[in-house]
């Protein structure tokens, strides 16, 4: 006898964790399966002697408080875990650097603040950033229609409540920003935040930059006490909790697909599960390519794997300092570091491997010391084509030195007497932890069709399997943290919707 489940899930990174538990407190039978020893994937973290390190996460948007709830605040107490979180608001935005032309800005938190110091910093912006402003909420309003309706909005609702985002759903941020007159210097100061989308400002899509940056400075990022992780344990534990099954260090060997339709699972250690509905929070590329048996993949979906391009890679060097930020001269918490302020050309820069281009964080760690997080983006084959396994080591420590050199060159800051523990991530240790394709970190790269709109629109085209659908950062939200666990939840409510029609 096989033990038979009304959906599984597989993967317990953030997606597949809202998905699995949206799905239980639904009175559904859930099997969540795990290759890892612990819930999370990425949102996780690691300690170091006296430090422990964030393994990813930044800032977490679309949070808010109790008081200003943001859609993941909202989604949490659905959940029943918006207490059990113990989140921190971050009182600013962001301070940025260009090594080449010897800038600074730093940017408040809140829609006036921020209008008032651009206008500051680039006098005659006002009037275009409050056009911005105001069309980001708009945005927003109607991305919540469309959701709603699951990708099938009625045209004349669209057209009538929503029209200013019908004319600007089709284009880029750059060539939106252009269009309602925002100086230059404006626009590169704006899209500053490109880097933790992915794409830089001519590619990335006006409806998705717009939708994160104004919850991001109108309700403010949080950080986790706690790290990451704790909304990880919380997740699992509260989905145990009402009875849903989980199973770690058991990875899934074969997704069971017969006459179009998936009929369950066989793991690693060959036990088989049966179910009609998967939710996969692992990427369509190994899915499509080593999960399901070849003559069961249709042709469309290894279409569209071939032509989608995988996201960015990413260096990650972590630093325990034995410092506070107050010591080391350091008052923010967030510091983009760019050679110049275009994202384009710093976009093409990123495809060369000592590019020295970085966003970093910090946090203080007790009263004598703290953490600061130095992340660098690679795109295409600006890695594998340097790295061999004899120079893997040298390369992983000269991209350490240069992202350390980077950013005391750019805040004037000493680190290397501070340094008490160090760790560096490349995208080996992450294709190795979280076996995505490449090592990638930004599932695939946000451009053209491959942007927030089209790929929520397509999103029931490309069921072409029945009862399968993918959550997590290589699903129609794409990347980070609050759009894989929102992704979560959605694609949970659209196998539940998936159930009722059968």
């Amino acid at each position: 006898m096989h033990r038979e489940f009304d959906a599984i899930v597989i993967g317990a990174g953030n997606g597949g964790l809202v998905a699995a538990l949206t799905l239980q407190k639904q009175g559904k039978k859930v099997l969540l399966l795990e290759k890892g020893r612990v819930p999370g994937g990425f949102a996780t973290s690691f300690i170091r002697g006296r430090f422990e390190f964030e393994a990813s996460l930044h800032e977490l948007c679309e949070y808010g408080t109790a008081e200003n709830k943001g859609e993941v605040y909202e989604l949490f107490e659905n959940l029943g875990i918006a207490q059990k979180i113990h989140a921190k608001v971050v009182p600013e935005t962001f301070a940025v650097y260009a090594l080449k032309t010897n800038e600074f800005y730093e940017m408040p938190m809140g829609e006036e603040a921020f209008i008032a110091k651009m206008e500051e910093y680039v006098p005659g912006s006002k009037e275009s950033m409050q056009t911005f402003f105001s069309l980001c909420r708009e945005v927003k309003e109607a991305l919540k229609y469309l959701n709603e309706t699951k990708g099938h909005p009625e045209t004349e609702v669209l057209m009538s409540k929503y029209p200013r985002f019908m004319v600007v759903a089709p284009y880029s941020l750059l060539t939106v920003l252009k269009k309602i007159g925002m100086p230059k210097k404006a626009i590169q100061i704006l899209s500053t935040y490109w880097t933790y989308l992915g794409s830089p400002a001519s590619k990335l899509s006006f409806c998705h930059y717009a939708s994160m940056i104004y919850s991001y400075i109108t309700k403010g990022p949080v950080t986790l006490e706690n790290r990451s992780h704790e909304v990880s344990l919380t997740l699992s534990e509260e989905f145990a909790s009402l009875g849903g099954v989980v199973k770690y260090l058991t990875g899934v060997k074969e997704i069971l697909v017969e006459n179009g339709e998936v009929t369950g699972v066989i793991t690693q250690d060959n036990q088989k599960f049966l179910t009609k509905h998967i939710i996969a929070n692992i990427s369509p590329n190994e899915v499509y390519g080593k999960m399901i048996e070849k003559e069961n993949v249709p042709v469309k979906a290894k279409k569209l794997v071939s032509q989608r391009t995988l996201g960015a890679q990413g260096v990650c060097v972590y630093l325990g300092l034995n410092k506070t930020k107050e010591q080391l001269g350091l008052s923010k918490y967030a510091y983009f570091v760019y050679e110049t302020l275009d994202s384009d050309v710093e976009f093409k820069r990123m495809h060369s491997l000592y590019n020295g281009n970085l966003a970093a964080t910090i946090t203080d760690n007790g009263e004598d010391s703290s953490i600061l997080c130095l992340t660098s983006l690679l795109f295409g084959n600006a890695f594998s084509r340097e790295v061999t396994k004899e120079n893997y080591f040298a390369i992983k420590e000269q991209l350490a030195e240069d992202l350390i050199t980077s950013f005391e060159k750019a805040t004037h800051v000493s680190l290397r007497d501070a340094i008490e523990e160090i760790e560096i991530a490349t995208p080996v240790t992450f294709a190795r932890y979280g076996g995505h394709p490449e090592g990638t970190i930004y599932g695939y790269l946000a451009s053209g069709s491959d942007n927030l709109l089209p790929r929520v629109m397509n999103e029931e085209k490309e069921v072409y399997i029945k009862g399968l659908r993918f959550c997590g950062g290589f699903s129609s939200r794409l990347l980070g943290y609050s759009s894989t666990y929102i992704n979560g939840r959605d694609e949970a409510m659209k196998t539940i919707g998936d159930m009722k029609n059968e």
